[in-house]
């Protein structure tokens, strides 16, 4: 099959489940995935969720799902040619990319560009192009394929670092190393926690940074757009709150927009991009702005905007793959995010505390409907405004404690 002859931006819109239909593939299902296909589906896009677990979030609210190991390339292309999509969105990272670079040159639109999802799934291609094509500001790093390579780049580095495996999301393998008794164990780490079979880790010297945020950055029809600065908390690499707006000053500020405008660009195509940068001295000092990664999608720290911007992420990023312009990205109020992990694994998670959460003021819940748990899986976020940040945060950490995931009968 030859891929649609769509025009873009579409100048005439479908109805889902028609031949005129404009088709959105989902390369991922989960919490972020299904707000992209709420979005989606709010504009009359149809929606095929894919995954390699049957009943994600996602695919719970789709027109269509298959189920699918998405690093094997050709049951991606078998679905690709069988559904026929406008639009194919990869959601998370590991997925055969390779097919999916085969398939944008055969004319397929990947988002935002199958370089994009190609360079971000692997640190070390994003990292090269950020601080060696670029020129941009990074931590020191090496990359280890052996122990020995390893043992020379913690040498070379020295402690504390953090280890890495080149590709993981959420976390999985991450280590900050302090110790010499926390080498080999970070090494063992990094290897169960990666994506694939690859052995290949990175070291990073580590920055002892002031702040640390997430800037949104919109690249749509009209233009490059950012999201006021997101702060976030992070454990073993894992988001556990967020809050917007991150203060800054100005100066920094426009760092952090220069770094994210050049990094973007790089990578090309239309969507939102969560770019992750260290903020290094505190605000009453000059303050250096450090690239750490980015994505190129949806980005979790980034929920928090479900509340506190007029536009959420996953309405950005549905605007711009579709080619329709931003306008004004507006600040409500000062809002926060707080996640609810599970402390058991379960095959049939329930949930208690929901009438409890919901009496914290301005407070809302986000139970992503994922089918089965393990210990410290993210199974919802809570959300709130507050007067002052502060306040936001509170009140979403409260809601988030309020909810409790328990092991159904």
């Amino acid at each position: 099959m030859n891929p649609p002859n769509s025009p873009f931006p579409w100048q005439t819109w479908g109805t889902p489940l028609q031949s005129s239909a404009q088709r959105l593939l989902l390369l991922g299902s989960g919490e972020l995935g299904r707000e992209v296909a709420l979005e989606a589906m709010r504009l009359g896009i149809e929606v095929i969720a894919v995954d390699a677990y049957a009943n994600a979030p996602a695919m719970q609210i789709a027109h269509r799902s298959h189920v699918i190991n998405m690093l094997d390339g050709e049951q991606l292309r078998q679905i690709i040619e069988q559904e026929q999509p406008d639009l194919i969105v990869p959601e998370v990272e590991a997925i055969a990319t390779a097919t999916l670079i085969e398939m944008e040159q055969a004319g397929w639109r990947v988002i935002p560009t199958a370089k994009a999802t190609y360079l971000t799934m692997n640190r070390e291609g994003i990292r090269r192009l950020a601080a060696e094509e670029l020129g941009l500001r990074t931590s020191p790093y090496r990359f280890a394929e052996t122990e020995a390579e390893y043992q020379e780049a913690i040498a070379a580095l020295g402690l504390p670092c953090v280890v890495k495996p080149v590709m993981s999301s959420s976390g999985k393998g991450q280590s900050t190393v302090r110790t010499e008794d926390e080498v080999m164990p970070a090494w063992d780490y990094a290897h169960a926690g990666g994506r694939t079979k690859n052995a290949r880790v990175i070291v990073e010297g580590f920055i002892r940074f002031h702040t640390e945020i997430t800037l949104l950055t919109v690249r749509a029809i009209d233009g490059t757009h950012f999201c006021p600065p997101i702060g976030h908390v992070q454990i073993s690499g894992d988001y556990r709150e967020s809050w917007q707006p991150c203060p800054l000053s100005e100066a920094t500020l426009k760092q952090c927009q220069d770094i994210a405008a050049k990094i973007t660009e790089a990578l090309g195509g239309y969507g939102i991009f969560g770019v992750e940068l260290f903020i290094e001295g505190d605000s009453s000092s000059e303050q250096t702005v450090y690239f750490s990664e980015v994505s190129p999608r949806p980005h979790d720290t980034g929920m928090v905007t479900m509340i506190s911007q007029n536009l959420s992420e996953f309405e950005l990023h549905v605007r711009a793959i579709a080619g329709l312009p931003i306008g004004s990205i507006d600040l409500i109020q000062p809002g926060a995010s707080a996640v609810i992990l599970a402390e058991i694994p379960s095959e049939n998670p329930q949930f208690t505390g929901v009438q409890d959460a919901l009496q914290v003021p301005t407070s809302k819940l986000r139970l992503f409907g994922k089918p089965r748990c393990y210990k410290n899986r993210r199974m919802g976020v809570a959300l709130a405004l507050g007067e002052t940040i502060d306040q936001a945060r509170e009140r979403a950490k409260s809601c988030a404690e309020a909810v409790k995931v328990i092991n159904g009968a």
